[in-house]
């Protein structure tokens, strides 16, 4: 018999206004059929990440983790290559990864798309070998990440978004970034710079496919005031790759180091962490089973190439 453990975030926006014990019971309830054992659990703190780390052993096919992008990342470091699969329910902030699948937000529709999903092989990125799902960005997206959360905190989700883009746009000074892209160099006085784990879509911040292979860096060039000002409005407006100040690169393996700085704060799937320089960042291929909703799989796109 299949057996799936789900772990449930006591502290996610919607079990704290729906109550852990209903969710626990609607997930126990959707997941359930013939053939399939289901585990559901609510845990907090230290302890999600202790039961994430258990689960291999324990002779689960498939965790399922409903948190934030954060927590999934966690899980991704965990399941790499271990071929168990991984499902996500989006009960976090941002949730990033649900949404590059196209799971609902809403527990219902995202619990019903889980249940018909199917697993699928996609990539990872490594920073200093550690696994990641999404992004890990330096400067100014650092600092949006430290400063979302407190403000989040003192202010409330909307208002406080505001307040934190505008004191991360204060508090990104000048950054002089020697990037090395497999073997190429370039160097640029920057205040932001991102890395994602296979491309954007485009001008949008949507990937359709997570099996490509490669890694994308952006990095804001510094051009003074006004032009810090353009660069948001293109991004508002989804118009970005057109701006001269942005500057992307693609490889396999992505070296970046800072001149003058021997660590920076880097905020990676939302969590931000002190790293040492130079920062090492490398795709991994294919190295996570995925439970890939059938929408997402049917797509006109490479994305449903690496079905498993």
């Amino acid at each position: 018999m299949a057996r799936t453990l789900v772990i449930l975030n006591a502290q996610a926006g919607t079990i704290l206004d729906l109550g852990a014990e209903r969710v626990r019971r609607e997930v126990d309830a959707a997941l359930t059929e013939p053939g399939q054992d289901v585990d559901v659990v609510v845990r907090e703190g230290a302890e999600i990440a202790k039961t994430i780390r258990a689960a291999p052993a324990l002779g689960y096919d498939t965790l399922v983790v409903g948190a934030g992008d954060g927590t999934v990342s966690y899980a991704c470091s965990v399941l790499a290559d271990t071929g168990l699969t991984l499902g996500v329910l989006p009960l976090g902030t941002m949730n990033l990864l649900a949404y590059d699948i196209g799971l609902p937000r809403d527990l219902p529709g995202a619990l019903a798309a889980l249940r018909e999903a199917e697993p699928m092989a996609i990539d990872l990125a490594l920073l200093n070998g550690r696994a990641f799902h999404g992004v890990s960005g330096v400067g100014f997206f650092s600092q949006m990440a430290m400063a979302r959360e407190a403000m989040r905190q003192q202010h409330g989700r909307a208002i406080g978004w505001f307040l934190a883009l505008g004191r991360a746009l204060a508090r990104s000074g000048r950054l002089r970034l020697d990037i090395d892209v497999d073997g190429q160099r370039v160097s640029l006085d920057a205040y932001a710079a991102l890395i994602t784990n296979n491309t954007f879509d485009g001008a949008g911040w949507h990937r359709s496919r997570l099996d490509g292979g490669e890694l994308e860096v952006l990095v804001a060039e510094e051009r003074g005031a006004l032009a810090r000002v353009k660069v948001g409005a293109d991004v508002l407006i989804q118009t970005w790759r057109d701006n001269p100040g942005i500057h992307a690169f693609k490889g396999r393996s992505i070296t970046i180091s800072a001149s003058h700085r021997r660590r920076l704060w880097v905020a990676t799937d939302g969590e931000v962490t002190r790293e040492n320089t130079p920062m090492r960042y490398e795709i991994q291929p294919k190295a996570l089973r995925l439970l890939m909703p059938k929408a997402a799989l049917q797509r006109p796109q490479p994305l449903a190439e690496s079905a498993a």
